[in-house]
């Protein structure tokens, strides 16, 4: 019996083998071989097009350091990141709380809620980018009504970056919302109405019932929209070109710009390294105060 059953078992290696076999071969050829080969291409100084390739060590990195441009793009994706995932962390929550209640039409408002996160970011740039028109853009016609001339949005330095954030926050709004709606419907309702035998108000329950048993749920949304806000893309290609004045210029068009641009591979690999170990930081960082809070 134990030799059949081991044959058995190895006759179901085999065929699971086989059936995953294509897939690991594309998952080999279009995300292995890419990583490893741009490790390997951030030691040299080499060109998208070809020609000649330098090995020049650590000069990547070291010329990355030295580049005031890298250092305005690396502000502005920490400056990103701290616009949209704290604030974006409590509206989300406080969106989650309120559609997690019995009212009317709550499956409407979840759906209506989630929809711009499985809208294409390139078409949500466009329109966004037509609302923030200073001159024919729906945001200044509503400041309009209230007496307040509106800015000139993604054409002043000043208000670009802020921009890009509002437009990060609504988007990735309905993930996070759906994320703590599932923590919120693990919470037992025998502890809320503990809490309110104890005589616990609504935002007595929230701090000392919900907040704690959702700190698995929390840590979770602030992980993943920390790595989203580091890889930040689409709306600055779209909507300002990292522009004006480099005032959206965010690290990830930062390394766009001098791979598909500029053509230079290595300085662009090297970039993309760093930006994986700063990411990769952060998320262990959040993990290990997330385990020092429970």
């Amino acid at each position: 019996m134990n030799t059949c059953s081991a044959r058995l078992h190895s006759e179901e290696r085999k065929t699971a083998l086989i059936a995953l076999l294509p897939s690991l071969v594309v998952f080999a050829l279009f995300t292995v071989y890419p990583v490893i080969y741009s490790l390997y291409l951030s030691f040299f100084d080499c060109s998208l097009l070809g020609g000649p390739r330098t090995f020049v060590g650590l000069g990547n990195y070291a010329k990355m350091f030295a580049s005031a441009d890298f250092k305005v793009s690396m502000a502005n994706t920490v400056k990103y990141a701290v616009g949209t995932v704290p604030i974006g962390a409590a509206l989300s929550m406080f969106v989650a709380v309120l559609l997690n209640q019995k009212i009317r039409g709550r499956g409407f408002y979840r759906v209506a809620y989630f929809m711009p996160v499985v809208t294409s970011m390139v078409a949500v740039a466009i329109v966004w980018t037509w609302m923030f028109d200073p001159y024919y853009g729906l945001f200044n016609a509503l400041l309009e009504r209230i007496g307040i001339d509106g800015p000139a949005w993604l054409a002043d330095p000043r208000w670009s970056l802020p921009a890009v954030i509002i437009l990060g926050i609504w988007k990735n709004l309905g993930y996070n919302m759906v994320i703590f709606l599932a923590g919120l419907q693990d919470v037992p309702t025998e502890y809320y109405e503990s809490a309110e035998i104890d005589g616990a108000g609504a935002w007595q329950k929230f701090r000392y019932v919900t907040m704690p048993l959702m700190r698995g749920s929390i840590g979770f949304v602030l992980i993943m929209s920390t790595i989203k806000s580091f890889q930040v893309f689409g709306q600055v290609y779209v909507m300002t070109g990292g522009g004006p004045m480099n005032s959206t210029m965010v690290l990830v068009y930062y390394i766009y710009r001098q791979a598909f641009e500029f053509y230079r591979s290595g300085y662009a690999s090297a970039i993309a390294w760093f930006l994986f170990a700063v990411i990769l930081v952060l998320t262990m960082l959040q993990k290990t105060f997330l385990k020092a809070e429970n």
